[in-house]
């Protein structure tokens, strides 16, 4: 029976990420190093016996932040800028993608307001010097001349609503994938805080609740339990398919006592 999946993927390594500073409406490229593992995370994360199978990919939702953008198209997915679903010109072209892109303000980035391109350690000295509490907490103080928790629930929960009514809810209990061999699974590429938002709403928590964390180029897996769209939750682990292939390799191994 079909469970639609939600695969939250925060974009790759910049020089602000790197060094803590909070990244919302400055738009500064990914690193070399960045782009590099998120390479590799394509690799090792998408294809037809791995955790992101193309194929049952409905939609993809992604950041107007172009560092967003180009972690998509390096995910190994088949989208490359404007989002065309194949590259003539790759000669190892990706797997194979029928799902359809879109570019929403509904996941960027928070907005930081004054703490823009400053790290937490900055804003707290920032409020101190302020007389403000120096306990700054962004999932209940937001920021100043930026956005509020409030705000970020807002259009968090309107996209949550998009994808289970839009993308899961078809496709939510049906006995096979359809004839493209799609499963209703979603993809959503932006940024950390928004997606660890993101995530707590998914499960319908408050964000001040949040102990989550996702470093950059990092994915995670959203769902539900019991296989009923009014039970979400995420996912700890991910499946995936084993293929034929996979299976005779740890049998050869076995065989040959190379696994304990």
């Amino acid at each position: 029976m079909t469970t639609p999946r939600c695969f939250i993927v925060r974009h790759g390594e910049t020089e602000w990420s790197l060094s803590g500073k909070h990244t919302g409406s400055t738009d500064i490229p990914l690193t070399a190093n960045g782009e590099k593992r998120v390479r590799a995370t394509g690799k090792a994360l998408v294809g037809d016996d791995r955790l992101i199978v193309p194929k049952q990919i409905k939609h993809i939702y992604v950041s107007p932040m172009h560092r967003a953008q180009r972690t998509l198209e390096l995910l190994n997915l088949g989208c490359t800028l404007p989002y065309s679903t194949s590259n003539s010109q790759n000669p190892n072209p990706p797997p194979h993608i029928k799902a359809t892109v879109t570019v929403t303000p509904k996941i960027r980035e928070w907005d930081y307001g004054d703490y823009e391109g400053i790290t937490s350690s900055e804003i707290r000295s920032l409020r101190a010097q302020q007389s403000l509490p120096g306990t700054w907490d962004i999932w209940t103080d937001g920021c100043p001349n930026g956005e509020s928790p409030s705000d970020v629930i807002k259009r968090v929960d309107e996209l949550i609503h998009e994808i289970r009514e839009e993308h899961h809810r078809p496709y939510m209990g049906s006995k096979e994938p359809d004839a493209d061999g799609c499963t209703g699974d979603v993809v959503v590429v932006a940024h950390g805080h928004i997606l660890r938002a993101f995530a707590m709403r998914w499960v319908r928590q408050d964000l001040s609740a949040t102990a989550l964390i996702m470093e950059a180029g990092g994915v995670g897996t959203l769902s539900y339990e019991h296989k009923r769209l009014e039970e979400p939750a995420i996912l700890l682990g991910g499946g995936f398919v084993v293929g034929p292939d996979v299976l005779s390799e740890v049998d050869e191994e076995e065989r040959e006592g190379k696994l304990k």
